[in-house]
């Protein structure tokens, strides 16, 4: 067995696709890993995976011309999500590989989606709901604060690389807005200028200080908030459990009325 070992993002897992469709070791014989920390296998064969944007831009384009828009966003969904399918035991990145090798077999490739008796396929439908879910509660969950140079920031902690998702949300919502985003568990920020598209940066050696410089009617706001959660509370009918059901404690250290 040829074990390709690639970068744990949509790029890494793209160029281990490209690269282990160009070798012709045949599928049966080929795996995909973005487990960097996976038991070696004494009889397996493994090869380094260099990511390339070209060749996970020429993967983006296939997916697309050949299988449509909403299979290549459900793979890139399931390639942002965090580790891999536990329930089956299987790497993300194989799962993605074996989807689309399935995919290009068939006549009607993109169909393959609704093979959840597959196991690869199956992966595949869970990852995406996991990130689909997260994505979501952050849609709901994500606060914008104003700095003193009108630019609205949020910080946000997920588990899984949602960036993309709500950076394109907020794009559509805010188009006039200059906005940041900054997703502290993958160290990359979304970055918005009013009237453009966004862009994903790396975001390493933030300043966070800066970020808590709120404009004068931002901290006005925060305090009448804090103010009217505390107000409208009956403490005799405090219920922690339903509180952390409805939004989830992770969430809680990026919610100004919980810190």
């Amino acid at each position: 067995m040829y074990v390709f070992q690639c970068e744990n993002s949509i790029d890494g897992i793209f160029t281990g696709v490209y690269d282990a469709w160009a070798s012709k070791l045949g599928h049966k014989n080929i795996e995909l890993s973005s487990d960097q920390n996976q038991n070696l296998s004494l009889f397996s064969e493994y090869i380094a995976v260099t990511t390339d944007s070209s060749k996970s831009r020429k993967v983006s384009r296939t997916l697309i011309q050949k299988l449509g828009v909403y299979f290549y966003e459900t793979i890139c969904q399931c390639a942002m999500a965090d580790g891999s399918c536990r329930k089956l035991s299987m790497d993300k990145a194989n799962a993605i590989y074996q989807t689309i090798v399935m995919a290009l077999a068939l006549p009607e490739g993109a169909k393959v989606l609704e093979y959840l008796g597959e196991p690869c396929i199956a992966c595949i439908f869970e990852l995406n709901r996991q990130t689909q879910n997260e994505a979501h509660h952050l849609l709901e969950f994500l606060r914008f604060a104003e700095l003193r140079n009108k630019i609205l920031f949020a910080q946000i902690h997920p588990k899984n690389d949602v960036l993309p998702i709500l950076a394109a949300h907020f794009t559509n919502r805010l188009p006039l807005e200059n906005f940041i985003i900054y997703d502290a568990t993958h160290q990359i920020a979304a970055v918005h200028k009013a009237s453009k598209d966004y862009l994903i940066v790396d975001a390493s050696s933030i300043n966070l200080s800066l970020a808590e410089a709120y404009s004068k009617e931002e901290e006005t706001f925060r305090s009448l908030w804090c103010a009217f959660f505390e107000s409208i509370a009956i403490k005799s009918r405090e219920n922690l459990k339903l509180q952390i059901q409805n939004i989830p404690k992770r969430f809680w250290a990026d919610t100004v009325e919980l810190k």
